[in-house]
């Protein structure tokens, strides 16, 4: 703030206590003969005479206002100050600093989607980077009527506009209402553009607007995730990797408890595979005969099925063994 010295003000200065303010108003206060102005990194200073702009200074530094200062605003003006009692005057010293401030919408904005009639709810936030841009604008509209104003009131206007804005836009390019993110880069700057035409006549401008993500309701994401799990199973191989490494990963009684089901799959699976190739086996054993197996000669045969040898009235055959009669 500025620095008093007696009735008059030696120091016309900004000693900025607060990062969220984009202006303050030096103001109502008499300069005398050996004033000086100082203008630190960050800052311009505005000199204001009843009511107008008379000079914008932009450097940093130390200034001396009757012989750097005055001179130069008569140079521009045509005209002297004179300081038999001190004048008065107002100094608007601007942020000149870039503002980045979050956002986000106040309540879900409805989207149209096939099959839900009351449309889809979406929640958004992001980012978005301000500044000042035209001071004569600026002065006109904020500077001349108020005191100061702080960023928290340029996040409000901006909030105000997002939720249309963010369905004109999404209307426009967003092709998918469950994959916005897909479109955000076109969405985003779409909306830059909207804000910064509005700004402006403020004499601010948006040098960046982010969109972070797009928010659907839990139970819709969780039916979304149940899809793409199922799309999964379909590769049972793939379905048991992944799930073993999330359960390795979690560490946790759901780690755990994955594990579990894995295994239980798994041994399903190959309970199955016994049971399979036990029925098989029945089969086998009591209808048909395996593929091994030799049937048994008939009763009084001469000769051996099997290998042909003479049975001479043998029960097997001297030869290999196969049973006979």
């Amino acid at each position: 703030m500025g620095i008093l010295s007696g009735q008059f003000a030696n120091v016309v200065e900004w000693e900025e206590y607060r990062d969220d303010i984009l202006f303050w108003k030096w103001a109502n206060k008499e300069i005398k003969k050996d004033s000086k102005l100082i203008i630190r990194p960050g800052q311009d200073a505005i000199f204001m005479f009843n009511g107008q702009v008379e000079g914008i200074f932009k450097d940093e530094g130390s200034y001396d206002i009757e012989s750097q200062i005055i001179p130069f605003l008569s140079t521009l003006k045509g005209f002297k100050f004179g300081f038999n009692s001190g004048m008065r005057a107002e100094v608007i010293f601007i942020n000149t600093k870039d503002f980045t401030l979050k956002w986000g919408t106040k309540s879900p904005i409805r989207l149209r989607a096939e099959g839900l009639p009351g449309g889809l709810p979406v929640r958004s936030n992001g980012t978005f980077t301000i500044r000042i841009e035209d001071y004569n604008s600026f002065i006109a509209n904020i500077a001349g009527v108020k005191k100061q104003y702080s960023i928290t009131e340029v996040r409000e206007r901006v909030t105000s506009m997002l939720d249309g804005l963010l369905m004109k836009w999404i209307g426009k390019v967003g092709k998918d209402v469950f994959n916005l993110m897909e479109n955000a880069v076109e969405i985003q700057n779409g909306i830059r553009e909207d804000l910064d035409m509005d700004l402006l006549k403020i004499g601010l401008t948006v040098k960046d607007f982010r969109i972070n993500e797009f928010s659907y309701p839990e139970n819709i994401t969780k039916r979304a995730d149940q899809a793409a799990e199922h799309s999964m199973v379909g590769d049972m191989n793939r379905f048991q990797q992944v799930s073993m490494v999330d359960a390795m990963s979690q560490g946790n009684n759901a780690g755990a408890n994955m594990a579990n089901t894995m295994m239980g799959m798994q041994m399903g699976m190959m309970m199955g595979q016994q049971m399979t190739q036990q029925m098989a086996n029945n089969m086998g054993a009591q209808g048909q005969p395996a593929a091994n197996q030799q049937p048994a000669a008939p009763a009084g045969a001469k000769f051996c099925p099997n290998c042909g040898t003479p049975t001479n009235g043998a029960n097997f055959c001297s030869n290999c063994g196969t049973k006979l009669g």
